[in-house]
This record gives C-alpha cells, sequence and structure tokens, in this order.
C-alpha cells in the first residue's frame, strides 16, 4: 500500500507545513478527526484550527506504521510522537491511532482518525 503510505506522508507533511491545499484534497468532506482529547472535528473544523494558529504541529513522528487493505478502504495503524503548541501550550505527548481511507471516484481520501494518548 505504498499509496496509503505517500497520502499519510503528505498529510503529515501539510499538517506541519499548513499546507491547506494538500489538506484539503487529502481529507474527504465527510472526515471525522477524533483527537487524543476526545474532541471530534469535521475537515472544516480541522482546517480552521489550523489556519487560526488554535493548532499548531510542530512535529509529528510516526513509527509501528500497518497498512491494510479492504477492497475500497485501507486501515492506518501506529503509533505517533506529536510536538504541537495548542492555544499557546507547547504540548509533547504519544499516542496510538487508527486512521481511515476510502477509494471514491478512484480517490483515496482519509475519512476518520482517532488516536488515544499513550501513558507518559
Amino acid at each position: 500500500m505504498d499509496e496509503i503510505i505517500a497520502l499519510e506522508n503528505r498529510r503529515i507533511e501539510a499538517m506541519t507545513k499548513l499546507d491547506t491545499q494538500a489538506l484539503d484534497e487529502i481529507l474527504a468532506d465527510d472526515l471525522s478527526y477524533v483527537h487524543s482529547t476526545a474532541r471530534v472535528e469535521t475537515k472544516a473544523e480541522f482546517i480552521a484550527a489550523l489556519t487560526s494558529g488554535r493548532t499548531k504541529y510542530q512535529s509529528i513522528e510516526r513509527d509501528d506504521v500497518d497498512v491494510r487493505q479492504y477492497g475500497e478502504t485501507a486501515v492506518v495503524t501506529g503509533r505517533a510522537k506529536f510536538h504541537v503548541n495548542a492555544n499557546g501550550n507547547d504540548v509533547r505527548f504519544q499516542v496510538r491511532f487508527t486512521d481511515v481511507y476510502a477509494k471514491r471516484d478512484n480517490v483515496w481520501r482519509m475519512v476518520a482518525w482517532q488516536s488515544t494518548k499513550l501513558p507518559d
């Protein structure tokens, strides 16, 4: 699933470099983004948090990444280390995540993200 890994890498880069055009292309319009704090955002809310400066992803490092494809759906799981500036607070944490992509009109889009914070 090199195509999904490439999309994931592009998404992470877009999040850290505030490339809203790339995020608009990668994220599905009906995205459900569940943060490790349990806050849920739509695609529009997620991008607005970035453009407003409320959330600034300094760095994201992933490991233990696994991609499984089920027809027109791909499930990505793994661990990630986040360095984020959230509402003016410098925060570092680790998560386990599940990320779901769906192929629609022959294009892969991220439809869901859910992460759980790991103990420090």
